[in-house]
């Protein structure tokens, strides 16, 4: 079948549905919604059977879905109509949710039912549930509302209110004057839901040190104490705030934007406020404290069975120069355990996404951060390829992209949620790209297949990635039996009569590939490229950053992905 995938972003989730889509054998274009013009130009140019919009903030052109079937994923159960749908979930504490599919008609959300799947809602941030659960039960629910579009049969059920399991109902926008909180009223629990649910966008609005910004993220505190409202203490960037019952972590900022002024991002939340913290205390946790308490930390360590697990979770999975360097000092200090087995990777959600564009932004040299970033990012994958004693899995709970994927393809296996998208490139940011990937890539898929991959410039799923060797095995599942499988056979690893053989041939084929072309050899070539992506006045990637972090929108869909 022919579908077209419209949408207001090539974001998380239509990527997802680009990927599985394709996977099944279907033919997939993607047209960004700029515009009602450029739409209908694309459904012309392409000639669907069916338009499928994962992700839209706008309405179809009434003449499109007159002509074809347009459905629409909705991230809210039947019945359920607005445009904050996952914000009202997470705010009002909902314990079930739902994602619905539906046919566009003249009213928004209000079309016949080609699919509904519900899913457990996760106590967590809006965005981590989106790319998690929400992307799970949205792309069972499309390829169901597919398969029964193409089966002729099927006839879509008529919204009713009526009906036992219509339990939606039409909501507002979820304005600021429903997030804002009252710290001197408002216990944990309260504060928390409504962090996560503007994480990541919009965000919260509040005022610290009588200037206005936008909270983003939302963690528990077990042990700090305070007067409500007061910043308590930082750690590696996050600020600690006092509830009335006890404290809340928040990792990021962004001020908000003053008339005139200029656009504003999301950064490390000390970071925003500087100076205004002289006299806050930095209260650090080691990450095997951190593993055994109700705290926030970047950085976790624990050991079960013989196998040391060091997890990791970045905002949005990018890594500063100093995350670099923290979970690089983490490593080591993992390495030093006597255990014969190293896993890395979050227990859900982003596994990495490498170097961080926003803190490179609002740096006072983007070019020399950049650079920094870049070779921290180098140091922590050159310590994996170099661990010679140990076994390392790299666990893909969520997705990775550019040097996060290939920080993952460091390590000796590479596990992946099947749910997970993998961005092997570098391209669209203007880069050549590092951490040793010209090493690793080809190792892992052959040349060939390693230039078609940093060069077309798609997201790959899962069932490709292991098929062409970029991931050594995909598990189906949701994240915590993804985590519990990952256990599982990373103990079987452990316990392995062959293990010690595995050690030794690795040790013998990391000093034979060094003996034929060093690792800093590919480093040297690999940054030489890389400096001149950061420093000659003709490359694209200053301009392409400062796109991303303020999220211009682009003039038209790239021509690589209109199929």
């Amino acid at each position: 079948m022919r579908i077209l995938l419209v949408a207001s972003a090539f974001n998380s989730l239509t990527q997802r549905v680009h990927t599985e889509l394709r996977d099944r054998g279907h033919t997939v274009a993607v047209e960004l919604a700029l515009g009602d013009e450029p739409v209908r130009a694309a459904v012309g140019r392409f000639e669907p059977d069916l338009v499928l919009a994962p992700m839209l903030t706008r309405a179809v052109p009434e003449d499109v879905w007159r002509r074809l079937p347009v459905l629409i994923v909705h991230p809210g159960p039947k019945g359920d109509r607005g445009p904050s749908s996952l914000d009202w979930a997470i705010h009002e504490g909902a314990e079930e949710w739902g994602v619905t599919v539906l046919q566009a008609v003249a009213e928004m959300d209000a079309g016949p039912i080609w699919a509904s799947v519900p899913f457990t809602l996760p106590a967590c941030g809006k965005s981590e549930a989106y790319r998690t659960e929400v992307a799970d039960a949205a792309v069972e629910a499309v390829l169901l509302a597919v398969e029964r579009y193409g089966s002729g049969w099927f006839e879509p059920e008529p919204l009713d209110y009526a009906r036992w399991d219509v339990r939606g109902k039409p909501r507002p926008y979820h304005a600021q004057e429903y997030r804002r909180i009252d710290w001197a009223a408002d216990d944990t629990a309260t504060v928390l839901r409504k962090l996560r649910s503007g994480d990541s966008q919009p965000g919260v609005l509040d005022e610290l040190y009588g200037r206005e910004h936008f909270l983003h993220g939302g963690h528990p505190e077990d042990l700090l104490r305070g007067a409500p409202g007061t910043v308590l203490a930082t750690r590696e960037g996050a600020i600690c705030r006092a509830t009335t019952d006890g404290a809340v972590w928040i990792p990021q900022l962004r001020p908000r934007r003053t008339p005139g002024g200029p656009a504003t991002f999301k950064l490390p939340a000390a970071q925003v406020l500087g100076s205004l913290l002289d006299g806050v205390p930095e209260v650090p946790v080691t990450p095997y404290d951190a593993a055994r308490r109700r705290t926030w930390s970047e950085l976790r360590y624990r050991e079960e069975a013989g196998v040391g697990y060091l997890e990791f979770a970045f905002p949005g999975g990018a890594m500063s120069t100093g995350q670099c360097r923290r979970l690089l000092a983490a490593y080591r200090e993992a390495c030093a355990r006597p255990t014969a087995v190293l896993v890395l990777g979050p227990a859900r959600d982003f596994f990495s996404n490498g170097i961080h564009l926003n803190t490179i932004e609002a740096a006072a040299d983007p070019a020399e951060e950049s650079w920094q970033n870049i070779n921290a990012m180098d140091d922590l994958v050159e310590a994996v390829l170099t661990t010679t004693d140990k076994l390392t899995v790299a666990a893909l709970a969520g997705n990775a992209a550019a040097g996060g994927l290939m920080l993952a393809a460091a390590a000796d296996e590479v596990w992946c949620r099947a749910s997970a998208v993998l961005n092997p490139h570098y391209r669209l940011m203007g880069l050549y790209g590092s951490e040793y990937w010209t090493y690793t890539l080809p190792r892992r898929v052959g040349e060939e297949t390693a230039h078609r991959l940093t060069t077309a410039a798609l997201p790959v799923g899962a069932r490709e990635a292991e098929a062409v060797g970029l991931v050594d095995r995909a598990r189906r599942g949701g994240a915590a039996e993804f985590r519990r499988w990952v256990e599982r056979e990373a103990a079987a690893l452990a316990d392995a009569p062959e293990l010690g053989a595995r050690l030794l041939e690795k040790k013998r084929r990391r000093a034979a590939d060094e003996a034929a072309k060093p690792l800093s050899a590919y480093r040297a070539e690999e940054l030489a490229r890389m400096r001149r992506n950061f420093t000659a006045p003709d490359e694209p990637y200053h301009r392409l950053r400062r796109d991303f972090v303020h999220k211009v929108c682009p003039a038209a869909t790239p021509e690589h992905l209109r199929g």
